[in-house]
């Protein structure tokens, strides 16, 4: 008699409870009326989400292995999951909340429909039409938790999918810019299968050569491999290839200007920061628990392919004259700076990628939904010339903005510099010294491109018929002042949250 596997419930909350909110979205699209479709999807959504962060922080501490040791519950799982189940939320009070280029607008400009008008309530009430938004996302955040707590190669893989496919879908939803959100949306689907046959090759190779997809079980059967092993490297190799296409890292970052800027903005938003953090989550799992003691496969070639993303991230936003595609390029340098921690492959490196991870996604969560408020009459103004001057038109989102572009280059007192910070110091600890310098160099590079926005704000004139800065809703508030403070807190004061990374920065055995 074959024994079930045991399940821990506890330790399984966050995931079981982001995927029981998606589930009940289905329910709700199918069988609530389209009146009240909206603000139930809503409290669903952010009941799941916030129900998650709760059980996070209720069985932190926890090491364990659950349903047959393929999903792990430790340190950086909980970490990774609690940093989602946060982002999710910014994420999803921004979906909530979205811009007209997915059907309607809760945002008035200030300067052509005063809040409060009939006009106004139109639009609010246009902009709740398109509900489905709210399973997919969570959806999507649900499988990108499991993605970062599998053990198992193959639950992996279901992750992945599970993670992936939602994201395809949401990318496609851009009514005003239908063409181009669709276009993306299609170029993201074709890679992403592209590369998640890599990912699956690479799992059945692995599997030929240890006779398991447990991540531990391979650990053991790698010790002593030599480099003649075809199937071990070809296999791992490609599982690399899939993981780093989700990081959206150089030469596999292609799809992301162009899935950045098509798809709609607060679908970026979401995309950006959550999918970086649940891709990394799995590559430092994957290459710690499955494959730490034979780094001499994977070391040099994370070190080359992170000196690529700095170069391509960093000097290819300097060309760029598109807000979007400008921080898509900043993601892909930012994927450079995360893969310079990931390669100490030391506890240390581990805190320092967690904690990095979590201020890249706030900060990104925010630059975002400021991009959303900047408006003409064709919708966002996505080219730089159109935010010259934008200081003396709104003041306070000129100076949010720069403040999140000022930890996006690393500047003090920001959490940006100590996330950088942390990742070069466990680099530098691990003997990777030429790697540090070269980041140091390309955050220079990055730091013109991000202080250009900034001169073009305050010390420009604007334009007679520029954009107009649209007055944010209570949602968009609420999610731009946690984004603001959560960047200032970690720069100021990040010592709390770099002890609670440290003392997560153990794998379960």
């Amino acid at each position: 008699m074959i024994e079930a596997p045991s399940v821990s419930y506890a330790g399984l909350s966050p995931v079981l409870l982001v995927l029981g909110a998606a589930l009940v979205g289905v329910l709700v699209e199918a069988f609530v009326p389209r009146a009240y479709r909206w603000g139930t999807q809503l409290a669903v959504a952010l009941g799941g989400t916030l129900g998650a962060l709760v059980a996070v922080a209720l069985v932190a501490g926890k090491q364990e292995l659950t349903l047959a040791r393929a999903v792990a519950i430790d340190g950086p799982a909980l970490f990774l999951e609690g940093t989602l189940a946060l982002l999710g939320v910014l994420a999803i009070l921004l979906l909530a909340e979205r811009s007209p280029d997915m059907g309607g607008s809760a945002f008035v400009a200030q300067a052509a429909v005063p809040v409060g008008t009939a006009l106004d309530r139109q639009l609010s009430t246009q902009t709740r039409s398109q509900t489905e938004v709210f399973p997919l996302a969570t959806f999507a955040l649900g499988g990108m938790m499991l993605f970062a707590a599998s053990n198992n190669l193959l639950v992996m893989f279901v992750a992945l999918e599970v993670l992936s496919l939602p994201l395809y879908l949401l990318a496609g939803l851009s009514r005003r810019r239908r063409l181009l959100s669709q276009e993306a949306a299609l170029k993201y689907f074709l890679l992403g299968a592209f590369t998640s046959a890599f990912f699956l090759y690479g799992l059945a190779l692995i599997y030929g050569f240890a006779g398991t997809v447990d991540l531990r079980g391979i650990f053991d059967q790698a010790a002593g491999t030599d480099k003649s092993d075809a199937l071990f490297v070809i296999g791992l190799a490609m599982l690399i290839v899939g993981l780093l296409f989700k990081a959206g890292v150089a030469p596999f970052h292609t799809w992301t200007p162009d899935v950045y800027q098509g798809a709609p903005t607060s679908v970026t938003a979401f995309m950006a920061a959550c999918t970086k953090v649940a891709a990394f989550g799995a590559i430092l799992r994957v290459l710690y628990v499955g494959f730490g003691n034979s780094d001499w496969t994977w070391r040099p070639v994370l070190y080359g392919v992170a000196i690529v993303t700095l170069i391509v991230g960093s000097v290819l936003a300097l060309t760029q004259t598109d807000v979007k595609r400008m921080l898509a390029y900043s993601s892909i340098a930012h994927a450079g700076f995360i893969l310079t921690g990931t390669i100490a492959n030391s506890a240390a490196g581990l805190s320092s990628t967690m904690f990095y991870l979590l201020t890249y996604g706030l900060t990104t969560i925010g630059s975002f939904a400021v991009v959303m408020l900047v408006r003409d009459a064709e919708g966002e103004a996505g080219h730089l010339s159109q935010w010259a001057g934008l200081a003396k038109r709104s003041p306070l989102v000129a100076g949010v903005f720069s403040l999140f572009l000022l930890a996006l280059a690393g500047i003090p007192l920001t959490s940006g510099f100590t996330g950088k910070f942390v990742v070069f110091r466990a680099a530098l600890d691990a003997g990777a010294g030429p790697l540090v310098v070269i980041a140091l160099l390309a955050s220079a590079v990055a730091a013109f491109f991000y202080i250009r926005v900034i001169v073009l704000m305050y010390f420009s004139e604007p334009a007679a018929d520029g954009p107009t800065v649209a007055v944010p809703g209570m949602l968009t508030t609420v999610s731009l002042a946690i984004a603001a403070a959560a960047t200032v807190l970690l720069g100021v004061a990040p010592g709390a949250v770099l002890d609670l990374a440290n003392q997560a920065a153990q794998f379960v055995g």
